[in-house]
């Protein structure tokens, strides 16, 4: 879906690009959909479907595959455009707390799609998925007692604004606008 002259994943794509060393799309189905954004694209690792689980799963095991000197990995759903421009120094700063996992929050909810993640997680986490059954992230992160980095709202918007309806969309078309 298009918001404003760009696409939503455009636009994610466009406040994250600069916090990392790189990008990954997480998506099933044909990769050269996504071509035209020169990112490797990995579909899930796991057969079955285990939610935004199996996305931090599918990242944790390409970084070791792909980036062995990669020890840490965000993760951000692709339907959030307002993402904030600082999230991973923030993410990273709870995490120098002694958190080993963090993930974001703000108007006093959190928000564990959008975390930071290490890549020594990835076994554990393949075996809660395939042997305990686990699909929820907050059952997961509930294992290593997240840090939370509180985020406000950023000229009125929650940066973690998700886009999953049509009057999601007019809504953030409204706050694209600044109004």
């Amino acid at each position: 879906r298009r918001l404003g002259d760009r696409t939503i994943l455009e636009h994610v794509i466009s406040r994250l690009r600069p916090q990392v060393d790189g990008l990954l799309l997480n998506a099933n189905g044909p990769a050269e959909r996504f071509a035209r954004f020169a990112l490797p694209v990995a579909a899930d690792v796991l057969d079955e479907p285990a939610g935004p689980l199996g996305g931090i799963l599918t990242g944790l095991e390409w970084a070791r595959r792909h980036s062995p000197d990669c020890q840490w990995i965000v993760s951000v759903p692709s339907d959030t455009p307002f993402l904030p421009e600082d999230l991973v120094v923030r993410l990273l700063a709870v995490r120098d707390g002694g958190f080993e996992i963090v993930c974001a929050s703000s108007l006093g909810r959190m928000h564990p799609v959008v975390g930071l993640w290490p890549v020594t997680l990835a076994e554990p986490l393949r075996e809660a998925l395939v042997v305990e059954g686990v699909r929820r992230v907050r059952a997961w992160t509930g294992r290593y007692v997240p840090g939370e980095a509180d985020f406000g709202t950023e000229g009125g918007i929650d940066p973690f604004f998700n886009v999953n309806r049509p009057d999601d969309l007019a809504m953030a078309e409204a706050m694209l606008r600044g109004g």
